[in-house]
């Protein structure tokens, strides 16, 4: 932007602060709060510390919040996940799309407009807002539910039909302005062709090992660069062969679905893409022309009921038919997803620059899609207290959906040495997800050659913990092989997470007391049960009778148990600990020559007499004298 000054970087960087706190306060939802804060600094706003140039600037600039989205929604876009839930995206989410869209594009064409415009705005108004709606179910905790993971499965399906919507929507242009121009001629299809073909045999063969390459520097700040310049590579040779730059991205995130960098990557870009995003919804909320809604205000509002009423009643209708929800789960459901989506914004800029419709269109339609996303909550609101105290006061709650089979929980192991390895072996075996990370790329290269996975990735770092859903694990196995590293992942997962069980491999008592002292209850030795194993085949080839050593090991197992949970008491005492570990040798020695004793005697294999002199002098004492009457 021409002549920004630092007041202008400071009103920007408040607005990005405060819109979406004060959005998140009042329930409406952080993407109303960054709209809200740019309406206010734009050009139709009450500030109005942004021209309608700036903004414009700004937008181009905020775009790439977009591409960063894209690109993320591709690296999640494994075939394995899609395949498991293909009937509720494709089927379901399909077929929400394809009715919203026709019933949307058949109001169009009786307002007026050709075909091809009405039925581009119809598929634009057919998505929803992913960000807001997924916010929406889950403060309201209804995502668990059958009908929130239906509406999870139709936004996912959305996400993906917007790809090809931004790809093809030269194709939807009206003769009458130009869309010859807008054609693609044989040289720019192949050009096209030959670019997408490239960018797949780069990412499959090139962008991988070069990840391992800058990985094995272990320079974090290199990895968040690599993982940007791979988007804006991408998207470069998208745009140099006529094509969307939000298309590469997605493109390249695709690639990267499989990657063992995969949630590196993720982790990486999340915070430039929250940014960025951010920036590109306040960038629209400066860009709205909220002047339409004094001129035309009855237009707008008969819009907005329009679009929410279709959208929710789309909804309601499949959810009761093809999907025997209750009447109350499906409404929930269509007012859930009632509101336009984010990539509106984008797809109606891009259907005006395809000249597929007018500015004066897009911009009423930018206007219907926020007051849209303004009436949700307060729809939902509404139906919660008309549903819950006029109609049904001592109803039940919406019924949970269905929790699935204890094998369909996944559990995230935390290092993938020896230790971690031995875990996902079983539980491969067992048929049981899990989530394997390691910070050397040269241990997941080692594994993959042996038929293991895993993802590269710092597992203390909050955002690698997210981007492998350890939220939603039924256990965390800690098999990290450093200490302290193990110690702050063990740190960041009971803080975060503190209802996931954490099952941590300790290298010694000290790392098992500073476990102890996270309140991490499950942990274990790593060389504790070897060396009990160890010592049990010693004395089997000393000749030592089977009984006797099993009895000495179990002995010695359990001092040395209740010792540790002992010591840990006087942890931070070295000299109570050295005296402690003397007197607790000298006790270990007496339990077992009395357990011995007490054995053979029970076996007849001697009298209480002679066990008594015979521990006497392994002592170097003289034995007691018998007294009399004493056998």
């Amino acid at each position: 932007m021409q002549h920004v000054t630092l007041f202008d970087v400071a009103v920007l960087l408040a607005a990005l602060a405060i819109g979406p706190a004060l959005g998140k306060l009042c329930r409406l939802g952080s993407v109303l709060g960054y709209l809200g804060a740019g309406i206010l600094v734009g050009p139709y706003g009450a500030q109005r510390v942004f021209s309608v140039s700036e903004a414009k600037e700004l937008l181009e600039l905020a775009e790439f919040g977009i591409v960063l989205l894209l690109f993320l929604i591709g690296l999640e876009l494994r075939p394995k996940r899609l395949w498991s839930m293909r009937s509720s995206i494709f089927g379901f989410g399909g077929a929400q799309v394809t009715a919203t869209a026709a019933v949307l594009a058949a109001a169009g064409i009786g307002f007026g407009l050709a075909w091809q415009t009405a039925l581009f705005i119809g598929l634009v108004l057919a998505l929803s807002s992913t960000a807001f709606a997924l916010q929406v179910l889950e403060e309201t905790g209804e995502l668990h539910q059958r009908h929130g993971r239906l509406g999870f499965s139709t936004l996912l399906f959305q996400d993906l039909a917007a790809i090809p919507l931004i790809a093809l929507a030269p194709l939807f242009a009206v003769a009458a302005v130009g869309a010859a121009a807008n054609g693609m001629d044989f040289g720019s299809a192949a050009t096209a062709i030959i670019v997408i073909t490239l960018v797949i045999v780069v990412g499959r063969f090139v962008i991988d090992p070069t990840l391992r390459f800058v990985a094995r520097a272990k320079v974090q700040d290199a990895m968040t660069a690599l993982a940007l310049l791979v988007v804006v590579l991408t998207t470069m040779a998208m745009q140099v062969a006529g094509l969307s730059a939000s298309l590469g991205a997605f493109l390249a995130g695709a690639l990267l679905a499989e990657s063992s960098y995969r949630h590196q990557l993720e982790a990486d870009l999340k915070p430039f893409e929250g940014l960025l995003l951010g920036l590109f919804f306040t960038a629209i909320g400066m860009s709205l022309n909220l002047a339409l809604l004094v001129e035309k205000p009855l237009v707008v509002l008969a819009l907005v009921a329009g679009l929410v009423a279709t959208k929710t009643l789309v909804l309601f209708v499949l959810g009761v038919v093809r999907e025997k929800l209750p009447a109350g789960q499906a409404l929930r459901l269509g007012l859930a997803l009632s509101q336009g989506g984010e990539f509106a914004f984008l797809l109606l800029a891009v259907g005006v620059g395809a000249l597929v419709l007018a500015k004066d269109h897009a911009d009423l339609l930018s206007v219907v899609v926020t007051l849209s996303m303004v009436a949700t909550p307060i729809l939902l609101g509404l139906d919660r207290v008309v549903t819950s105290r006029l109609l049904r006061p001592a109803a039940v709650p919406l019924t949970a959906f269905d929790a699935p089979p204890e094998r369909d929980g996944h559990v995230v192991i935390a290092g993938f040495g020896r230790i971690g390895q031995v875990v996902s072996r079983v539980l491969r075996a067992k048929r049981i997800p899990f989530t394997a990370l390691d910070i050397s790329p040269e241990q997941i290269d080692l594994v993959k050659k042996f038929g293991a996975e895993a993802f590269y990735g710092d597992a203390s770092r909050p955002d690698i913990l997210e981007a492998a859903k350890t939220g939603d694990a039924r256990a965390f196995v800690l098999a990290i092989d450093d200490v302290e590293a193990s110690m702050r992942t063990a740190e960041t997962v009971r803080e975060r997470y503190p209802h996931v069980p954490i099952y941590a491999r300790a290298r010694n008592r000290l790392h098992a007391h500073r476990l102890l002292d996270l309140g991490v209850t499950e942990v274990h030795r790593e060389t504790f049960h070897t060396a009990l194993h160890m010592t049990r085949r010693v004395l089997t080839g000393l000749g030592r009778p089977e009984r006797e050593i099993e009895h000495a090991v179990a002995t010695f197992r359990d001092h040395d148990e209740r010792r540790l949970i002992e010591d840990y008491k006087h942890s931070s005492d070295l000299e109570r600990l050295q005296a402690k570990a003397r007197t607790d040798a000298a006790r270990l020695e007496q339990l077992l020559e009395q357990d011995e004793a007490e054995a053979a005697v029970a076996e007849g294999l001697a009298s209480p007499l002679a066990v008594k002199k015979s521990v006497a002098i392994e002592r170097g004492a003289e034995p007691a004298p018998v007294k009399a009457g004493q056998s």
